[in-house]
C-alpha cells in the first residue's frame, strides 16, 4: 500500500503530457467505431442532396457555381452541429460518475479540457474531406491549397466551439434539459444569420447588421474565399480573426470551468 501511494504521488501533472493522454483517450472510441463519423454526416448530406438542387433551381446559376458557394457553408455546418453537441458527452460522464474519477487522477485540470477540445479536429478533417469528395463529381472544384487552409480554419473554429460546449456542460451539470435548451436556442440563430444556407443580401437591414457580429458568418465567408483560391480576400483575414478569437475565449472559459469542478 505504501509503495502504491508513493508511486501515485510521484506522478506530477504535466500539461503537454496530460493533454496528449486525454486526447488519446478521447480518440479511442472514434477509432473503435469509425462509422459514427459517417452517421454524423447524415444531416449535412441531406442538405447537400436536397437543399442544393432547390438552391440551384432558384438561383438559375450553373450547378458547379452554386456548389462552389454552398459546399463551404455545409462544411461550417458540420462543425457547428458536430462540436456544438460534444458537451453532452461530458455531461453524460458527469452523470455516470466517470468524470469525477478523472478529476482525482494526477492530471493537470486544463489538460482535461484542452485534450477534449483538440479531439474535435479529427472528425472535422475526416468529415470535411468526405463532403468535398462527394461534391467533386458534381462540379465542385477542389483548390488544394484552399482546401488545406480551409480545413485548418475549420479545425480552429471547432476547437473554440467544442470548448464552449464543454463549458456549457460543466455549467449545467446534471440538468440535461438546460444544456440542450441553451444549445438549441443559440445554434439556429447562429446558423441562419451566417448566410450558410441562403445569401443575406436580400435580408432585412437588422439581420445583415447582426450577421456582421456573428463569427460564424465570417468563417463561412472565409471558407468560400479559400475554396475559390482567393487568399487575398479580406474575409479570409476576418474569418481567421473570428476563429482564433472564439478558440481563445472558448479555451479560457473552458479551462477556468474545469479547474473549478471538483
Amino acid at each position: 500500500m505504501t509503495t502504491q501511494t508513493r508511486r501515485d504521488t510521484s506522478v506530477r501533472p504535466n500539461v503537454t503530457r496530460d493533454t496528449w493522454n486525454v486526447l488519446n483517450r478521447e480518440l479511442k472510441p472514434l477509432l473503435r467505431d469509425p462509422f459514427s463519423l459517417i452517421f454524423s454526416l447524415l444531416q449535412p448530406l441531406i442538405f447537400l442532396g436536397l437543399f442544393a438542387p432547390l438552391l440551384i433551381g432558384q438561383s438559375g446559376t450553373p450547378a458547379a457555381e452554386t456548389l462552389q458557394w454552398f459546399v463551404p457553408g455545409v462544411l461550417v455546418m458540420i462543425v457547428l452541429f458536430g462540436t456544438g453537441i460534444t458537451g453532452s458527452n461530458l455531461q453524460y460522464e458527469m452523470m455516470t460518475g466517470s468524470h469525477e474519477r478523472t478529476l482525482v487522477a494526477p492530471l493537470a485540470r486544463s489538460s482535461l479540457l484542452v485534450g477534449r477540445a483538440l479531439k474535435e479536429i479529427a472528425p472535422i478533417v475526416v468529415q470535411a474531406l468526405i463532403i468535398v469528395l462527394i461534391a467533386w463529381p458534381f462540379g465542385f472544384v477542389i483548390n488544394a491549397p484552399g482546401l488545406v487552409v480551409g480545413v485548418a480554419l475549420l479545425a480552429v473554429f471547432g476547437v473554440g466551439l467544442g470548448s464552449l460546449s464543454y463549458s456549457l456542460a460543466l455549467a449545467t451539470k446534471n440538468r440535461e434539459w438546460l444544456f440542450w435548451g441553451v444549445q438549441q436556442t443559440l445554434i439556429f440563430p447562429l446558423l441562419i444569420l451566417s448566410g450558410m444556407l441562403l445569401p443575406l443580401d436580400a435580408a432585412p437591414g437588422w439581420m445583415r447588421a447582426v450577421s456582421t457580429v456573428n463569427p460564424v458568418n465570417w468563417v463561412v465567408q472565409a471558407e468560400r474565399a479559400l475554396f475559390a483560391g482567393d487568399f487575398g480576400d479580406v474575409t479570409v483575414l476576418w474569418g481567421w480573426v473570428a476563429a482564433l478569437a472564439l478558440a481563445a475565449v472558448g479555451l479560457a472559459v473552458g479551462i477556468r470551468s474545469m479547474r473549478r469542478t471538483g
